[in-house]
């Protein structure tokens, strides 16, 4: 898939290193329960493969081609969330680049390309994503998606023990509608 800037793309093999280094990065993740090692980080990535490989769609890799820092900068793209939950089942859109790709509007760009795809390609009636409660960045990102939050939506993330500190999650919903596709 691509965008003006963007290229929503199948994994290669060059793009792990860089991945293993964005999932290290303790910025990056920040807002999930830790940081990555080489190996879940590899493991991530083949999942992810994998997932487009057998479905045709899913966390694609996003690769800038115009921009002031070309090449793999992290993933954007559609995944079913791996916990029930009051929202479950569901299509989620998220992403996670590297730093040096902040503030550019890459994730924008490239959610607003998967969320078409689920919508045009894959006839999907809503979309919805989720972080924690304080992940300001990702939050303004889904308002940029014209998503919209309700605070009774919010949840307890069901994979974080009670108590922890990132296991307030707010959600965020987009519907297909004429005035999105627009």
């Amino acid at each position: 898939m691509r965008t003006n800037r963007l290229l929503l793309r199948q994994w290669r093999d060059d793009d792990l290193p860089l991945f293993a280094a964005l999932n290290a990065d303790p910025e990056v993740m920040r807002h999930f329960p830790a940081p990555l090692g080489r190996e879940a980080s590899d493991a991530l990535a083949d999942r992810a493969r994998q997932h487009l490989t057998e479905n045709g769609w899913g966390l694609w890799a996003v690769e800038v081609v115009d921009g002031p820092h070309p090449g793999f900068v992290g993933f954007t793209g559609l995944a079913r969330p791996a916990f029930s939950a009051h929202f479950t089942p569901a299509v989620e859109v998220g992403w996670r680049l590297d730093r040096r790709a902040w503030g550019f509007g890459y994730a924008t760009e490239a959610a607003r390309a998967a969320l078409r795809y689920g919508f045009e390609d894959l006839g999907l009636d809503q979309i919805v994503s989720f972080t924690a409660e304080g992940n300001e960045r990702s939050r303004a990102v889904m308002r940029r998606l014209a998503m919209t939050h309700d605070a009774a939506d919010d949840f307890d993330h069901p994979s974080l023990q009670e108590g922890h500190p990132l296991r307030r999650h707010v959600l965020y919903r987009l519907s297909r509608t004429p005035a999105w596709m627009a």
